[in-house]
This record gives C-alpha cells, sequence and structure tokens, in this order.
C-alpha cells in the first residue's frame, strides 16, 4: 500500500502517474494524484474525469517503465 507521504509528494509535484491494477495494460489508469484516504485514492484523468482506486494497487510515475502490480 502507499503511504501517505509518498501520496503527498505525488500531489505537489503534480506529477502524472500509473495505476497498475493487474497484467493488461489497457486497463492501467493515468493521472494525477488529487486527494486520499484510508482506503482509497482520486486520481484526476486527462479528460478532467475523476476515478476512486483503492490504495493497495500499485502507483507508479508514469515516465518509469511499467513494471507488474505483482513485483
Amino acid at each position: 500500500m502507499i503511504s501517505d507521504e509518498r501520496l503527498n509528494e505525488l500531489r505537489l509535484s503534480g506529477d502524472r502517474v500509473r495505476v497498475v491494477r493487474d497484467d493488461l495494460e489497457s486497463n492501467d489508469v493515468t493521472g494525477i494524484v488529487v486527494a486520499w484516504d484510508p482506503e482509497h485514492v482520486i486520481i484526476r484523468r486527462r479528460n478532467r474525469r475523476v476515478v476512486k482506486l483503492d490504495r493497495r494497487y500499485s502507483y507508479q510515475l508514469y515516465e518509469e517503465p511499467r513494471t507488474s502490480p505483482l513485483a
């Protein structure tokens, strides 16, 4: 699970993140971190819609190579 400190860093920097939910790259969500609570993270996508995702998913910087969620 991603820490509050890391989420705050991502929110303040405004860097785009990739949320890896499973092995299929087409199921990834990309956007910027907007808010979070103990169980969820809210990501704003490029089309300005927001998505509420579980904190147990893998959160990576978009510029970095994609890694498997189980790695």
